[in-house]
């Protein structure tokens, strides 16, 4: 394994048979991948992150647990957070920034700085999951909306090329985007290192570097992606869809060349079935999508060190 610090195109160096070094020279897509969570809440946490970030770190892992499991009965996720660049190993003290983010309809963001462990174990959890911004806040008048914010996967200890991949892409994107990146724990698909997720709208993103990282804030704040970040190489999905839904709106946004985050929903044709999508535009168009999944040809291990398995992707045709 190459040294952390050694960079190649904006990110650190793999081993020849890492995951996402084989899933990179395949070209596999990244649709319909992203973690599911219709809202997050991500707590700044300082030092290292074990496997299971929640309950290994200096979070005390009781709190942990329960904000874990708390948010993932309700169809969110939990995060943990650091600044991008060296991690001393500090005990961290009892003030901490915390995002709270909504990914459904009409998307929002609000961040505490100086948060409690007490009031961050009170947040009102069942009104981030509806989306009841005003009743988040009331039980947590410190949190304000925010600029969106990019989170960066650095958990190393989950998969190495999180960490060696990840790092250096956030400590190079906070450079260009100050105070609106974050190394973030898990969030699923290392094989497509180094990834990021885009709070509020809960856009998973692969395969990027530094200045990709700052290009997505810059568009984000028009309401919109980056052209590069359409298609089947970066752009992973919404989190608040499931993988077809993910797939089939990632694609019609790839082939219209739509930007705008909020110009599409998606949902089943019919109730019963998961293999037609109808993806709808503002603007009145409409696209009927038919999504399978099935082997796309090579074998590739989906993590460092595990046996490999044949890829799946999502196959996609208009109707």
């Amino acid at each position: 394994m190459s040294h952390p610090d050694e960079m190649v195109a904006g990110h650190g160096t793999s081993a020849p048979g890492a995951c996402s070094v084989g899933f990179d020279r395949a070209d596999v897509s990244a649709y319909g991948t992203a973690a599911r969570a219709g809202f997050w809440l991500a707590v700044e946490q300082e030092g290292p992150w074990g496997r299971v970030a929640a309950t290994e770190s200096h979070l005390p892992p009781e709190t942990g647990r329960r904000l874990d499991e708390q948010c993932a009965v309700r169809g969110g996720r939990l995060l943990l957070l650091r600044r991008p660049g060296r991690h001393p190993d500090p005990r961290h003290g009892d003030g901490r920034t915390a995002y709270l983010a909504f990914s459904g309809d009409d998307p929002w963001l609000l961040a505490v700085h100086g948060a409690t462990l007490d009031e961050l174990t009170a947040v009102d959890l069942d009104a981030l999951a509806r989306g009841d911004r005003a009743a988040v806040q009331a039980g947590l008048p410190a949190a304000e909306p925010v600029d969106p914010v990019l989170l960066v996967c650095t958990n190393g200890r989950r998969d190495v090329c999180c960490a060696l991949r990840g790092r250096p892409v956030a400590l190079d994107a906070a450079g260009l985007a100050p105070g609106r990146v974050w190394e973030t724990s898990h969030t699923g698909g290392h094989r497509f290192a180094p990834t990021a997720v885009l709070l509020p709208h809960g856009v998973s993103l692969a395969r990027l570097d530094g200045p990709h990282c700052a290009e997505v804030l810059d568009a984000v704040d028009a309401g919109q992606l980056p052209p590069w970040a359409l298609g089947p190489r970066h752009d992973r999905g919404r989190s608040a869809l499931p993988p077809a839904a993910q797939a089939a709106e990632s694609h019609v946004r790839h082939l219209t060349g739509e930007p705008s985050l909020a110009a599409l929903s998606t949902h089943p044709l019919e109730d019963d079935r998961d293999d037609l999508m109808e993806v709808s535009h503002t603007d009145g168009r409409r696209w009927v999508v038919a999504v399978e999944r099935r082997p796309a040809g090579p074998t590739l291990p989906e993590s460092c060190g595990k046996s490999p398995v044949p890829v799946q992707e999502w196959f996609l045709r208009l109707l």
